[in-house]
């Protein structure tokens, strides 16, 4: 069993689990407690950002919990949120995406390397604008 593993099956929604992938989690939950409150937390986390629920005490509860009984890296993790707290709880509560800029950056940055050490800067401009 391997850690990838395990982590997706703690990524996955648990009624989308196997029979065989449950059972395996269960046990190792049972053999290792930390393990047993790093899936809870992250369950609850990943819950949250999956249904974009922004409720306003969700994400300080969620912290809240986590900054109280949580492992170190826990800790951490939920000490970085609070210092972005207010960039988080905008993404859990807006629709807005950066998916399209992000996509035309990928672009952009694929016809550069693929032009490395070819032309200039104005032919990779000209690619730029004239490809799809």
């Amino acid at each position: 069993m391997t850690v990838r593993k395990v982590t997706d099956w703690i990524m996955r929604r648990p009624e989308r689990l196997t029979d065989t992938e449950r059972k395996g989690l269960d046990e190792l939950c049972e053999r290792n407690s930390a393990l047993a409150t790093t899936v809870e937390y992250a369950r609850r986390l990943a819950l949250m950002v999956r249904d974009r629920r922004g409720e306003h005490l969700a994400l300080d509860v969620w912290i809240a919990d986590v900054r109280l009984d949580g492992q170190r890296e826990l800790r951490t993790l939920a000490n970085g949120m609070r210092r972005d707290h207010a960039a988080i709880q905008a993404a859990l509560t807006t629709t807005y995406t950066s998916g399209a800029v992000e996509g035309n950056v990928t672009r952009i940055k694929l016809l550069k390397r693929q032009m490395y050490g070819r032309a200039n800067f104005d032919l990779l401009r000209r690619r730029i604008l004239l490809s799809p």
